[in-house]
């Protein structure tokens, strides 16, 4: 098994799986330290301002951001009412490729991308090729009939007999449907992340 691929090193730097693959899960528990050929020299104490760039970029790399869109979306989050860090966790749970993986028809926040910029999936009865799209309560999101013949989808259909999907969706694995029925709740989101440290640090810079 590669250790030392960017994203096994990024995930063995923050400490966690980033991307949702099992073989970062594995890796993490074969080869838990820091990447580097000294790395007990770099698993001091960290300093505040450290501290919160490690937590931005580990949400950040969550899903999938680069750093201009993950900034534009705190300052969207920080211009709205109520707790900022709140509105972040909700606009991210909200973006289409997310939704799609959340509901079990991607393997990984990454591939759910590819689907939904290839096309895939339409919402409300609209070919939707762009991640970023929030959706709402009331939308739903089906796989365009073209693309379910497809030899990808078969076996992500197959395990999600096994997945269990948030409560602020309906999900139709058989036909391959998503229902949005409420906003995601804040605490239904990432867990591994703390967010006072991310807006800190965005507060400061």
């Amino acid at each position: 098994m590669k250790y030392t691929g960017p994203k096994a090193k990024r995930c063995r730097r923050q400490g966690t799986n980033l991307y949702g693959s099992d073989k970062y899960d594995r890796i993490l528990q074969r080869k838990p330290q820091l990447p580097g050929k000294n790395p007990r020299a770099r698993a001091g104490r960290k300093s505040e301002f450290a501290s919160q760039l490690l937590e931005k970029q580990k949400l950040r790399d969550m899903y999938g951001l680069s750093e201009r869109q993950f900034h534009r979306l705190y300052e969207e989050a920080s211009s709205t009412r109520g707790q900022t860090g709140e509105a972040m966790k909700q606009f991210l749970e909200q973006r289409l490729d997310n939704v799609i993986y959340r509901a079990g028809f991607a393997l990984t926040r990454m591939q759910s991308r590819q689907f939904v910029g290839h096309g895939h999936f339409r919402v409300n009865g609209r070919r939707m090729t762009v991640p970023s799209h929030r959706v709402r309560p009331g939308d739903v999101i089906e796989m365009r009939e073209g693309s379910k013949s497809s030899p990808v989808f078969g076996p992500i259909v197959a395990a999600h007999e096994k997945y269990l999907p948030p409560n602020w969706m309906k999900v139709d694995s058989g036909a391959l449907k998503i229902e949005i029925t409420s906003v995601p709740s804040p605490d239904l989101a990432e867990q591994a992340v703390d967010l006072r440290q991310v807006i800190e640090f965005y507060s400061r810079v």
